[in-house]
């Protein structure tokens, strides 16, 4: 007898349809899973043998053949033993085999109890692409598939409570998603932030215009304390992007329970020992710190000190906003748009320009440390800004500095701006401009052309660095309300590109 139950496969952070073929027929007892499982799905054949004698059912003892079709797509992970389970039972005649409009999903102890899967979002989403109307999944990842809208979910804890519903002798409820504005923003403010008026003002640009910048000073600063502060002044995620960044984090295993939803802009601050693979992505085609990043905020502190493969590796990224990840085990696209925040010292010690004289680099051994920061990758920086030493009075001040809920109100207004501006283009923000929307948008007036020219000459500035300083200048423009871009926009846009890696040394 052949019973067909119908499941979710991932593939990258999309979710795609997969039959579960059973099969059982006469001949010495076997069970064998074909249709290029992986080693995980392998091993559900004990977990499946176990969890079926411990819920009080008997195993068939035949030959037992599952198929998991499209049989040449590369199976993987353990979502697979609930439907192969459900299958073989069927199969054997020990249940009814369930309806057509329903589909399993779920990883079995050998108690016969469900565990969460990854991946629960994106396989929902393929779910109700595939006309699927009932989708059973463990309990601990009903709320995060209920999100996906378009099919109804129902959490379950156990192989016996499921059986239980088909059997019309228990009631599940179906799982709702909560509200995304129930996961209130608790991160730190920048009312905290004493002083550093010029560093708050461009990242205040940069959040506008979803632009990239590296800030430089020496340690204590406040560089790391002012870009972890930036989430909270970046506008609220639609719920497009929230859809997109809980697909990669529940890939990568990264949501439960308790965070079942990416809600509130991500934060990824890797250490600088981190590999080229896992800033990219993985062996396991599991998403990288880019993709983590995604709809936020990348965060490199002590710029210098990564590699320079992984450095080098962010190039593509951030013009193309995706990632190709090659590996042996196949290929994968994740989308990764984000906004990329550096921190670096002024020198090898940290001390470089300093007012207490304290630095003890050389010449020479200052031009080497900042060369470990390729041109090419500069060049990709929207807003260049120094970070000085706090003065002690800025320091001994008991004035509370501008809240983050205040810039944000004035980085969504210009955010509306953009959106509306640049409706149907693809882009979501000034920093994402192409070449036919600058040309229509960042248009110069006779004296802003001057202002460029000479600036271009003078500063030896790159064709891509023409086109950010004019992007810049249009989020200025759009934090100050104005139609057009002004000198004084522009002249603020060039200052924020003034700052020279290579030159400043004298």
């Amino acid at each position: 007898m052949v019973s067909r139950i119908r499941t979710l496969g991932l593939k990258g952070i999309g979710g795609y349809e997969v039959e579960v073929e059973c099969s059982t027929a006469q001949g010495l007892p076997d069970f064998s899973i074909v249709g290029l499982p992986d080693a995980a799905v392998k091993e559900a054949r004990d977990r499946v043998r176990a969890a079926v004698k411990n819920c009080g059912l008997s195993f068939p003892v035949s030959r037992i053949t599952v198929n998991l079709a499209p049989a040449d797509t590369r199976k993987a992970g353990t979502g697979y033993d609930l439907p192969v389970l459900l299958g073989i039972l069927a199969a054997a005649g020990v249940i009814r085999e369930p309806p057509r409009d329903c589909a399993f999903v779920g990883e079995l102890s050998l108690a016969g109890e469900l565990r969460s899967v990854r991946g629960a979002l994106p396989m929902a989403l393929a779910a109700g692409r595939a006309g699927i109307r009932r989708l059973f999944v463990p309990a601990g990842c009903a709320e995060e598939a209920a999100f996906a809208g378009g099919v109804e979910v129902y959490g379950t804890g156990s192989v016996a409570e499921l059986l239980e519903y088909f059997r019309g002798q228990r009631e599940l409820s179906r799982a709702e998603a909560r509200d995304p504005a129930a996961f209130v923003y608790a991160g730190p403010d920048f009312d905290e932030v004493k002083g550093q008026h010029y560093a708050k003002r461009a990242l205040e640009v940069a959040a506008a215009g979803g632009h990239n910048v590296l800030m430089i000073g020496p340690p204590g600063a406040g560089k790391s304390m002012l870009a972890k502060r930036i989430p909270g002044i970046l506008p609220e995620m639609s719920r497009a992007e929230m859809l997109e960044a809980t697909e990669i984090y529940s890939v990568a295993g990264l949501t439960g329970p308790e965070s079942p939803i990416v809600a509130q802009r991500p934060f990824r601050s890797p250490h600088h020992t981190v590999s080229a693979a896992a800033m990219s992505g993985g062996a396991q085609l599991q998403p990288g710190e880019m993709s983590l990043a995604h709809n936020g905020v990348l965060f490199l502190d002590e710029l210098p000190e990564f590699r320079r493969d992984v450095r080098e590796a962010l190039r593509q990224p951030l013009e193309d906003g995706i990632v190709t990840v090659s590996r042996a085990a196949g290929t994968a696209v994740y989308p990764s748009r984000f906004m990329l925040v550096c921190a670096m010292n002024p020198c090898r010690c940290g001390w470089y320009g300093h007012p207490t004289h304290r630095c003890t680099c050389t010449e020479r051994e200052v031009r080497q440390y900042r060369a470990r920061v390729s041109g090419p990758f500069l060049d990709r920086i929207d807003i260049v800004v120094e970070v000085p030493a706090l003065e002690y009075s800025a320091l001994s001040g008991r004035t509370r500095a501008e809240p983050s809920r205040d810039i944000r109100g004035r980085v969504d207004a210009a955010r509306k701006i953009q959106h509306r501006r640049l409706a149907g283009s693809g882009a979501s923000c000034n920093a994402h401009m192409g070449q036919a929307e600058m040309e229509r948008f960042c248009a110069l007036s006779r004296e802003c052309g001057e202002l460029m020219e000479q600036a271009y000459n003078a500063m030896g500035l790159t064709a891509r660095s023409y086109d950010r300083i004019l992007r810049v200048a249009r989020t200025i423009a759009d934090l100050a309300g104005e139609p057009d871009i002004r000198p004084e926009h522009l002249a603020e846009a060039i200052q924020y590109r003034a700052t020279d890696l290579s030159e400043e040394i004298t």
